[in-house]
């Protein structure tokens, strides 16, 4: 069973969220709990949470069809002491909002060593910072992004993931989320049946598919290893249609949460209709 959907906004509440994701014929989607691009946000209210909790039960939308994504501020690799603390105390909320809502997956973007410290170290940070997120917080797994590579990001190389999860001590929550756009951007190549079977035959030998949590259908405005994070909708960019055809064929992406992050959402119903459709085999050529 392949759960598709988008990243649907929590303005007036999380709770709408899940009616926007119901109302575009969604199952799966993903959210943030909280403002992105701030540090801090008021605790969730109990009426809030309950009303969350109502409206994935009358949906159908058990917690792992939901990946959630955490702030955009958070460096759980930072190299600077007092802004790495600083990042850990955000991720431990966002994960105890996670538990509040009764979310099991939370996805996030590893790190960045800012040209500061060289990856080994910085890698080895993220998997502290993880260790100690996990410690004070149960039932939520955290699940690592790969990344573009844009600037001292890590995580585009499928071999940082490996090295963050082979520093986590609690391996079973801890997984990852792998977006196709930052694959492509990173240099693993998705546009046919061939480059797809070797990119995640190369993923199943480095990371392994039973770490595999979410996935992020995106389309690439950027060109081929070019490093640089651009989405764009399905078959509009630079990966084309196959990657997702061959995505939603194989039952190693069964039962995950399949996220749109494509910049038109006049579209994502479109979008979902044509990704169920090719789980089906009976889609056309055009997302």
């Amino acid at each position: 069973m392949k759960f598709v959907g988008p990243h649907v906004s929590a303005a007036g509440g999380v709770d709408q969220a899940v009616l926007r994701a119901h109302e575009l014929e969604a199952t799966a989607f993903a959210l943030f709990t909280k403002n992105q691009r701030q540090w801090r946000a008021a605790p969730l209210a109990e009426d809030v949470i309950q009303r969350f909790k109502a409206a994935c039960e009358q949906y159908g939308y058990s917690s792992n069809q939901i990946l959630p994504h955490d702030s955009y501020l958070i460096n759980l690799g930072h190299p600077v002491e007092e802004a790495l603390e600083k990042s850990r105390e955000a991720f431990i909320d966002e994960l105890q909002r996670c538990e509040q809502l009764g979310l099991s997956l939370l996805n996030f973007h590893p790190g960045s060593h800012l040209m500061q410290v060289d990856e080994d170290t910085c890698l080895a940070t993220i998997a502290e910072s993880i260790n100690i997120a996990l410690d004070k917080t149960r039932g939520v797994t955290a699940v690592i992004e790969n990344t573009a590579g844009q600037g001292s990001n890590l995580g585009f190389r499928f071999e940082h993931l490996a090295a963050i999860i082979d520093g986590v001590e609690d391996k079973s929550r801890v997984g990852v989320c792998i977006d196709t756009c930052h694959a492509f951007a990173a240099g693993y190549d998705l546009r046919t049946q061939e480059t797809c079977e070797q990119t995640f035959k190369h993923f199943a030998e480095v990371v392994g598919f039973e770490y595999l949590r979410g996935m992020h259908l995106n389309d690439a405005k950027s060109a081929f290893n070019s490093r640089v994070d651009r989405h764009h909708s399905l078959g509009e960019g630079n990966i084309g249609n196959t990657a997702f055809s061959y995505i939603m064929r194989d039952p190693r992406f069964d039962n995950i949460p399949m996220i749109l992050e494509t910049v038109n959402p006049d579209i994502w119903r479109d979008e979902i209709a044509w990704l169920k459709a090719e789980q089906q085999g009976c889609g056309d050529d055009a997302a």
